[in-house]
Protein backbone atom coordinates (compact mmCIF):
# COMPACT_ATOMS: atom_id res chain seq x y z
CA UNK A 1 0.00 0.00 0.00
CA UNK A 2 2.90 2.27 0.73
CA UNK A 3 4.46 1.72 -2.28
CA UNK A 4 1.42 2.75 -4.44
CA UNK A 5 1.10 6.08 -2.35
CA UNK A 6 4.83 6.89 -3.15
CA UNK A 7 4.12 6.21 -6.03
CA UNK A 8 1.21 8.10 -6.50
CA UNK A 9 2.24 11.57 -4.63
CA UNK A 10 5.41 11.17 -7.43
CA UNK A 11 3.05 11.25 -9.96
CA UNK A 12 0.94 14.11 -8.66
CA UNK A 13 4.78 16.14 -8.23
CA UNK A 14 5.15 15.41 -11.80
CA UNK A 15 1.58 16.27 -13.07
CA UNK A 16 1.50 19.67 -10.94
CA UNK A 17 5.02 20.88 -12.31
CA UNK A 18 4.24 20.04 -15.74
CA UNK A 19 0.83 21.92 -15.50
CA UNK A 20 2.64 24.90 -15.61
CA UNK A 21 3.07 24.08 -19.47
CA UNK A 22 0.08 24.69 -20.04
CA UNK A 23 -0.36 27.97 -18.98
CA UNK A 24 2.71 29.07 -20.64
CA UNK A 25 1.45 27.62 -23.65
CA UNK A 26 -2.34 29.14 -23.39
CA UNK A 27 -2.86 32.49 -25.72
CA UNK A 28 -0.24 31.28 -28.51
CA UNK A 29 -3.00 31.49 -31.60
CA UNK A 30 -3.61 35.49 -32.29
CA UNK A 31 -6.51 36.97 -32.48
CA UNK A 32 -8.87 37.73 -35.48
CA UNK A 33 -7.89 40.10 -37.92
CA UNK A 34 -10.63 42.42 -39.10
CA UNK A 35 -12.54 41.49 -41.79
CA UNK A 36 -13.32 38.09 -40.74
CA UNK A 37 -9.71 36.29 -41.75
CA UNK A 38 -8.51 34.31 -38.81
CA UNK A 39 -4.51 35.29 -38.41
CA UNK A 40 -2.30 32.34 -39.26
CA UNK A 41 -1.75 30.35 -35.81
CA UNK A 42 1.74 30.83 -35.13
CA UNK A 43 2.99 30.99 -31.96
CA UNK A 44 4.94 34.40 -30.72
CA UNK A 45 8.96 34.49 -30.52
CA UNK A 46 9.87 33.13 -27.35
CA UNK A 47 11.74 35.34 -24.89
CA UNK A 48 13.92 32.54 -23.15
CA UNK A 49 14.83 31.47 -26.62
CA UNK A 50 15.86 35.14 -28.31
CA UNK A 51 17.22 36.87 -25.17
CA UNK A 52 20.36 34.14 -25.44
CA UNK A 53 20.23 33.98 -21.25
CA UNK A 54 19.19 30.42 -20.43
CA UNK A 55 21.13 28.35 -22.89
CA UNK A 56 22.27 25.27 -22.24
CA UNK A 57 25.70 26.35 -23.24
CA UNK A 58 25.70 29.25 -20.55
CA UNK A 59 24.73 26.69 -18.31
CA UNK A 60 27.98 26.61 -15.86
CA UNK A 61 28.80 30.02 -16.15
CA UNK A 62 24.79 30.84 -14.95
CA UNK A 63 25.06 28.63 -12.77
CA UNK A 64 28.20 29.70 -10.82
CA UNK A 65 26.47 33.29 -10.79
CA UNK A 66 23.12 32.29 -9.09
CA UNK A 67 25.29 30.52 -6.53
CA UNK A 68 27.41 33.88 -6.00
CA UNK A 69 24.30 35.65 -6.23
CA UNK A 70 23.07 34.35 -2.83
CA UNK A 71 25.32 37.33 -1.29
CA UNK A 72 23.44 39.95 -2.84
CA UNK A 73 22.31 42.77 -1.12
CA UNK A 74 18.24 41.91 -2.19
CA UNK A 75 18.59 38.60 0.22
CA UNK A 76 19.06 40.85 3.38
CA UNK A 77 15.38 41.61 4.13
CA UNK A 78 14.33 37.87 3.95
CA UNK A 79 17.53 36.13 5.41
CA UNK A 80 16.90 38.63 8.39
CA UNK A 81 13.04 37.59 8.31
CA UNK A 82 14.21 34.05 7.97
CA UNK A 83 16.64 34.14 10.97
CA UNK A 84 14.37 35.61 13.43
CA UNK A 85 11.63 32.93 12.42
CA UNK A 86 13.69 30.44 13.34
CA UNK A 87 15.52 31.57 16.30
CA UNK A 88 12.02 32.05 17.56
CA UNK A 89 10.85 28.86 16.24
CA UNK A 90 14.32 26.97 18.17
CA UNK A 91 12.31 28.23 21.52
CA UNK A 92 9.79 25.68 20.37
CA UNK A 93 11.43 22.91 18.69
CA UNK A 94 11.13 20.05 21.88
CA UNK A 95 7.48 21.26 22.17
CA UNK A 96 6.65 21.03 18.59
CA UNK A 97 8.49 17.20 18.27
CA UNK A 98 6.76 16.28 21.32
CA UNK A 99 3.17 17.34 19.93
CA UNK A 100 3.56 15.87 16.73
CA UNK A 101 6.23 13.84 15.95
CA UNK A 102 5.03 10.34 14.65
CA UNK A 103 7.17 8.27 12.12
CA UNK A 104 5.13 5.83 11.62
CA UNK A 105 2.03 8.03 10.04
CA UNK A 106 1.77 7.01 6.55
CA UNK A 107 1.46 10.83 5.65
CA UNK A 108 4.73 11.83 6.80
CA UNK A 109 6.37 8.39 5.24
CA UNK A 110 4.81 9.04 2.10
CA UNK A 111 5.96 12.63 1.73
CA UNK A 112 9.34 11.58 2.50
CA UNK A 113 10.03 9.12 -0.10
CA UNK A 114 8.04 10.89 -2.58
CA UNK A 115 10.14 13.94 -1.60
CA UNK A 116 13.40 13.45 -1.32
CA UNK A 117 16.28 14.95 -3.00
CA UNK A 118 17.19 12.32 -5.55
CA UNK A 119 13.20 11.82 -6.42
CA UNK A 120 13.25 15.59 -7.07
CA UNK A 121 15.91 15.74 -8.57
CA UNK A 122 14.90 13.42 -11.16
CA UNK A 123 11.48 15.00 -11.46
CA UNK A 124 13.31 18.18 -12.36
CA UNK A 125 15.79 17.14 -14.88
CA UNK A 126 13.21 15.25 -17.09
CA UNK A 127 11.27 18.98 -16.80
CA UNK A 128 14.89 20.73 -17.69
CA UNK A 129 15.20 18.27 -20.26
CA UNK A 130 11.39 19.47 -22.19
CA UNK A 131 12.07 22.61 -21.10
CA UNK A 132 14.47 22.40 -23.56
CA UNK A 133 12.39 21.33 -26.55
CA UNK A 134 9.58 23.97 -25.95
CA UNK A 135 8.65 26.85 -27.82
CA UNK A 136 6.77 27.77 -24.38
CA UNK A 137 9.36 30.84 -23.48
CA UNK A 138 7.75 30.89 -19.73
CA UNK A 139 7.92 26.74 -19.18
CA UNK A 140 11.94 26.91 -20.82
CA UNK A 141 12.73 29.91 -18.08
CA UNK A 142 11.02 28.19 -15.37
CA UNK A 143 11.94 24.39 -16.01
CA UNK A 144 15.73 26.26 -16.61
CA UNK A 145 15.46 28.00 -13.24
CA UNK A 146 14.51 24.91 -11.25
CA UNK A 147 17.74 22.82 -12.23
CA UNK A 148 19.76 25.81 -11.24
CA UNK A 149 17.88 26.22 -7.80
CA UNK A 150 17.85 22.22 -6.91
CA UNK A 151 21.51 22.24 -7.91
CA UNK A 152 22.78 25.42 -5.74
CA UNK A 153 20.07 24.53 -3.04
CA UNK A 154 21.87 21.04 -2.79
CA UNK A 155 25.04 22.35 -2.66
CA UNK A 156 24.53 25.23 0.47
CA UNK A 157 21.98 22.87 2.42
CA UNK A 158 24.59 20.19 2.29
CA UNK A 159 27.56 22.64 3.25
CA UNK A 160 25.18 24.06 6.27
CA UNK A 161 24.53 20.55 7.20
CA UNK A 162 28.56 19.80 7.66
CA UNK A 163 29.37 23.00 9.31
CA UNK A 164 26.48 22.46 11.80
CA UNK A 165 26.32 19.20 12.77
CA UNK A 166 23.46 19.05 14.33
CA UNK A 167 21.74 15.69 15.54
CA UNK A 168 18.24 14.41 14.69
CA UNK A 169 15.58 14.82 17.32
CA UNK A 170 15.92 10.73 16.54
CA UNK A 171 18.99 10.52 16.75
CA UNK A 172 19.80 8.77 13.26
CA UNK A 173 23.19 11.10 12.45
CA UNK A 174 23.79 14.79 12.78
CA UNK A 175 22.65 16.62 9.48
CA UNK A 176 19.41 17.84 10.91
CA UNK A 177 19.81 21.65 10.37
CA UNK A 178 18.86 22.84 8.04
CA UNK A 179 15.79 20.45 6.42
CA UNK A 180 17.28 19.50 3.02
CA UNK A 181 13.65 17.99 2.23
CA UNK A 182 11.81 21.68 2.84
CA UNK A 183 14.88 23.87 1.32
CA UNK A 184 14.12 22.24 -1.82
CA UNK A 185 10.78 22.44 -1.92
CA UNK A 186 10.55 26.35 -0.78
CA UNK A 187 13.31 26.88 -3.81
CA UNK A 188 11.45 25.30 -6.30
CA UNK A 189 8.09 27.12 -5.54
CA UNK A 190 10.41 30.29 -5.14
CA UNK A 191 10.64 29.81 -8.65
CA UNK A 192 7.20 29.11 -10.11
CA UNK A 193 6.29 31.96 -7.81
CA UNK A 194 8.57 34.14 -9.85
CA UNK A 195 7.99 33.01 -12.80
CA UNK A 196 3.71 32.29 -12.44
CA UNK A 197 3.00 35.01 -9.82
CA UNK A 198 0.82 33.71 -6.87
CA UNK A 199 -1.62 32.05 -8.59
CA UNK A 200 0.78 29.27 -8.74
CA UNK A 201 2.91 30.18 -6.08
CA UNK A 202 0.34 29.53 -3.04
CA UNK A 203 -0.60 25.83 -4.30
CA UNK A 204 3.71 25.30 -4.37
CA UNK A 205 3.82 27.13 -0.88
CA UNK A 206 1.18 25.27 -0.08
CA UNK A 207 2.67 21.82 -1.01
CA UNK A 208 6.33 23.14 0.04
CA UNK A 209 4.86 23.42 3.39
CA UNK A 210 3.43 20.21 4.03
CA UNK A 211 6.25 18.34 2.70
CA UNK A 212 7.95 20.64 5.48
CA UNK A 213 5.18 18.97 7.86
CA UNK A 214 5.54 15.98 7.19
CA UNK A 215 9.51 15.98 8.40
CA UNK A 216 8.27 17.36 11.51
CA UNK A 217 6.20 14.14 12.02
CA UNK A 218 8.86 11.64 10.98
CA UNK A 219 11.01 13.08 13.47
CA UNK A 220 14.12 13.88 11.21
CA UNK A 221 13.74 17.49 11.95
CA UNK A 222 13.57 20.30 14.62
CA UNK A 223 10.72 22.98 13.92
CA UNK A 224 13.94 25.64 13.49
CA UNK A 225 15.33 22.58 10.47
CA UNK A 226 12.41 23.07 8.42
CA UNK A 227 12.17 26.99 9.13
CA UNK A 228 15.68 27.66 8.38
CA UNK A 229 15.32 24.92 4.81
CA UNK A 230 12.40 27.46 4.03
CA UNK A 231 14.19 30.22 4.24
CA UNK A 232 17.43 29.08 2.69
CA UNK A 233 15.28 27.65 -0.25
CA UNK A 234 12.95 30.78 -0.62
CA UNK A 235 16.19 33.01 -0.76
CA UNK A 236 17.99 31.02 -3.70
CA UNK A 237 14.83 30.32 -5.62
CA UNK A 238 14.50 33.86 -5.51
CA UNK A 239 17.66 34.51 -6.55
CA UNK A 240 18.28 32.28 -9.35
CA UNK A 241 15.13 33.86 -10.98
CA UNK A 242 16.80 37.38 -10.65
CA UNK A 243 19.69 36.35 -11.74
CA UNK A 244 19.20 34.38 -14.52
CA UNK A 245 16.48 36.98 -16.04
CA UNK A 246 19.16 39.35 -16.29
CA UNK A 247 19.22 41.24 -19.75
CA UNK A 248 22.35 40.52 -21.68
CA UNK A 249 22.39 43.85 -22.91
CA UNK A 250 22.41 45.12 -20.10
CA UNK A 251 25.17 45.74 -18.50
CA UNK A 252 26.18 44.07 -15.17
CA UNK A 253 29.17 44.48 -12.84
CA UNK A 254 29.57 42.79 -9.49
CA UNK A 255 29.10 44.99 -6.57
CA UNK A 256 30.53 45.03 -3.25
CA UNK A 257 28.56 46.41 -0.28
CA UNK A 258 28.51 46.51 3.72
CA UNK A 259 25.24 47.22 5.13
CA UNK A 260 25.05 47.72 9.10
CA UNK A 261 22.43 45.94 10.97
CA UNK A 262 21.50 47.11 13.99
CA UNK A 263 18.91 45.65 16.70
CA UNK A 264 18.88 45.83 20.37
CA UNK A 265 21.05 43.47 21.62
CA UNK A 266 23.87 43.34 18.38
CA UNK A 267 25.35 45.12 16.08
CA UNK A 268 26.85 42.95 12.88
CA UNK A 269 28.12 44.37 9.18
CA UNK A 270 26.47 42.62 6.28
CA UNK A 271 28.20 42.02 3.41
CA UNK A 272 26.61 41.68 0.17
CA UNK A 273 27.78 40.87 -3.68
CA UNK A 274 25.06 42.81 -6.37
CA UNK A 275 24.95 40.95 -9.94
Amino acid sequence: MRIVVHRAFLAAIAVGLLGTAGTARAGLAQDPVPGGQQAPSVAAPSPARDDGRRTVRRFPANLLRGAAGIFSTDNIKPLLIGGGVTGIGAIFDDDVATAIADPSNGFGTSFEKGAEPAVIGGVVAVLFAAGRTSDAGRFRATTYDWMHAFLINAGYTVLVKEVVRRERPNGEDQLSFPSGHASNAFALAAVAQGHYGWKEGVPAYALAGLIAVSRLQRNAHYLSDVLAGATLGYIVGRTVVRVNGQALDSPRRAQFSLSPVVTRRSRALVAGVTF
